[in-house]
């Protein structure tokens, strides 16, 4: 599921689209295996049919409850870089997205455990500026790559709305003293 282009700007482009690394899924899906093998084994050892609808009852709900629901947050959970903002979005039936202009971008550090260093994946924290403060996007895959690419574009947003001394409006002239008294 990608990310709908219709909530971009007419300038705006994907740089990166992200969902969280596939770690956040080992769970869901070791409780899938242990489910379909509950109910291989219930079928296996030719227990009485109303144990096996038992069985495979309760398989079916840790199924859907722990493994089809965290699936459905992890593909609808985006974490998007664009040329002039960082969206995070998530939801599943309601939605929650937060914009955050590079140009309000103050600061970015990126984290990770050992584990993650294994996996690939880590903590990005954005700092910017306003009342929410920081932002942290846990489980971001290739983060390094990641944090480079968000400074990256911090920094030509930066240059892009910059002026340096032949482009600076003149400054509006100031009423001399003498003119105020008239």
């Amino acid at each position: 599921m990608a990310f709908p282009e219709d909530v971009l700007t007419a300038d705006e482009h994907v740089v990166l689209d992200l969902h969280p690394h596939w770690k956040a899924m080992i769970r869901p899906v070791t409780v899938l295996v242990l489910a379909v093998a509950a109910v291989i084994t219930a079928l296996l050892f030719d227990l009485d049919a109303i144990l096996v609808y038992i069985v495979a009852g309760l398989a079916l709900v840790a199924v859907a409850w722990l493994t089809f629901w965290p699936w459905l947050v992890w593909r609808t959970t985006h974490y998007v870089l664009t040329n002039e903002r960082v969206l995070l979005q998530t939801g599943v039936f309601s939605r929650d997205r937060r914009d955050i202009p590079l140009s309000r971008v103050n600061d970015h550090a990126m984290s990770q455990k050992f584990i993650e260093r294994l996996l690939g994946c880590g903590t990005l924290t954005i700092e910017s500026a306003g009342e929410r403060g920081q932002s942290v996007l846990n489980d971001i895959p290739h983060v390094e790559k990641v944090q480079t690419t968000l400074y990256e574009l911090v920094e030509a947003d930066r240059d892009a709305h910059s002026y340096n001394d032949n482009e600076r409006p003149a400054a509006p002239a100031q009423p001399s003293k003498v003119e105020e008294k008239k």
